[in-house]
């Protein structure tokens, strides 16, 4: 049982460090399609097992997309977006509106926090201009 726990702490590192090489969010397709070019690969549904877990351990935070898809991200990469409902795309806000406001403590209703997200999500220039031209349905 110890070489199991030894391989599953290993298989969490090694997600965790492609999260931190990135430059971006990763969806769990896309980091098991990373592992999958080198000697180290998982199945999917270990990726997305190990990665619930870091999410859990409060190292990794997820966002979901209007889609439905989760993106993956350390959480040093504090990170938040505007994303548009209709085409997807999403905006990196310049910074966290969230770093000013006080919370009593680190506990809160006896929640321990980990981290935050913060998502606003509306239409970009493009699908409004678009949305505005077509006549509604």
């Amino acid at each position: 049982m110890p070489l199991q726990v030894a391989a599953s702490g290993d298989r969490q590192q090694l997600l965790l460090e492609q999260l931190r090489l990135a430059g971006r969010e990763l969806s769990g397709q896309d980091l098991h399609a990373l592992l999958r070019q080198g000697p180290q690969a998982m199945g999917l549904a270990t990726v997305y097992r190990h990665l619930r877990q870091l999410q859990q351990r409060g190292l990794i935070r997820c966002r979901h997309l209007p889609s439905g898809e989760a993106l993956f991200a350390p959480l040093e990469r504090d990170e938040h977006h505007l994303t548009c409902v209709d085409c997807g795309t999403s905006l990196v806000l310049e910074q966290c509106p969230m770093h000013n406001v006080a919370l009593q403590g680190p506990q809160i209703g006896g929640f321990t926090l980990l981290f935050h997200t913060l998502e606003f999500f509306g239409l970009c220039p493009g699908c409004r201009q678009r949305q505005e031209v077509q006549p509604q349905q």
